[in-house]
Order: structure tokens, then C-alpha cells, then sequence
């Protein structure tokens, strides 16, 4: 049998050899991305929610309804210090988060399953900025505010069940969508 040398090792990079961003030191990389949450009652998705977000670098996230702040400490748990990076703010009512996304250019964008759904892949450049909106996890984002989205995505499934949970279907869409503006990104390069 052949003998690897160390280097040929596959091996977990160090924190320092990832070239990530280090709060304090170097300005936060972000994306056209913002998100809204809705009502999400479990205070463990929205501290999911704010840990993918920073992975993926969504530049705010707007909380409505009662869904939980980090002053919640399951939240912080779950975030893991996420929540002190991600600009967040509260609002009471989610349509005037809405309007002024709209206002500053964004295309609302429901994660949802509806009639005019397409898939996350589908996206293009055109369709950012964007301001994401999800919402409670059994009854799906209410009527008025699906109403006020522009469009809505939904993600492939192939199962039995016609949903995911809240935080994972957000992480498989904030990566496709960060997926497709890189994608066109080198495409235009």
C-alpha cells in the first residue's frame, strides 16, 4: 500500500486558515438579502434562522408578530453569537416591513408553496435585492402578507410530506439563492 505524505491528508481546517470574517477586524461579506419572519413561534428556528443567515451573509433580518429577539436565551444558544453579528430589528406589523423593502427596490419574495410558485433555481439577478419572507410553521405566511409578496418560491421535494421545517427550508434557500447570484456573478465576470 502506498504511504500519504501529511499534506496529502484530508483534514478540518483551522478557524484562522478559513478566511472567514472575525468581527472587529474586517467588514461582514453580505448579499442582497434580507428576511423577515413572521410569526414563527419556536424561538430554536429563529435562532437557526440567524445562524444560517450570517453563514450565508443575508444583510438583515426584520422580526414580526410574535416571533422571538434574541434577548430570548434559547434563541442565543442556537444562534451561537450569530444574533450580535446580523442587523435585526422588531416590528409589529410585517406589511410595512414590507413597504419599505418595496420602496428601496426589493423584490418581496414568499418562501411558500402557492399557485405561481417557482423553484429557488429559477431565480435571476433581476430578482434581487431581495427581501425573503417566511412564516409560522404549521399554518404558512398569512393571507395579507402572501398577498403583498411579488412572487414565491418553493423548494424541490420528492416525498410523502409537502413541507420542511422552517429553518431548513430557509438554509436550502439562502444557499440556492446565494448559489444563483454567484453563478451569474462569474457568468458576467
Amino acid at each position: 500500500m502506498e504511504e500519504r505524505v501529511e499534506s496529502d491528508l484530508l483534514r478540518q481546517l483551522k478557524f484562522e486558515e478559513m478566511g472567514r470574517f472575525v468581527p472587529g477586524t474586517t467588514t461582514r461579506p453580505t448579499h442582497p438579502i434580507r428576511v423577515l419572519l413572521h410569526n414563527i413561534r419556536s424561538i430554536y428556528n429563529v435562532g437557526s434562522i440567524f445562524r444560517t443567515g450570517d453563514g450565508m451573509g443575508v444583510e438583515h433580518i426584520y422580526l414580526s408578530g410574535y416571533t422571538g429577539t434574541p434577548e430570548h436565551r434559547a434563541l442565543r444558544k442556537t444562534a451561537l453569537g450569530a444574533e450580535e453579528i446580523i442587523p435585526w430589528s422588531q416590528h409589529q406589523d410585517p406589511l410595512e416591513v414590507i413597504h419599505a423593502a418595496r420602496q428601496s427596490g426589493h423584490t418581496i419574495c414568499a418562501l411558500e408553496i402557492t399557485n405561481k410558485s417557482v423553484f429557488v433555481r429559477d431565480i435571476r439577478p433581476r430578482h434581487f435585492p431581495m427581501l425573503l419572507v417566511l412564516g409560522h410553521e404549521v399554518e404558512g405566511i398569512q393571507e395579507d402578507v402572501l398577498a403583498a409578496c411579488d412572487m414565491s418560491i418553493t423548494l424541490p421535494q420528492y416525498g410523502a410530506k409537502a413541507s420542511l421545517n422552517v429553518a431548513v427550508a430557509f438554509g436550502i434557500a439562502a444557499y440556492g439563492l446565494v448559489d444563483q447570484l454567484e453563478r451569474h456573478a462569474k457568468d458576467t465576470a
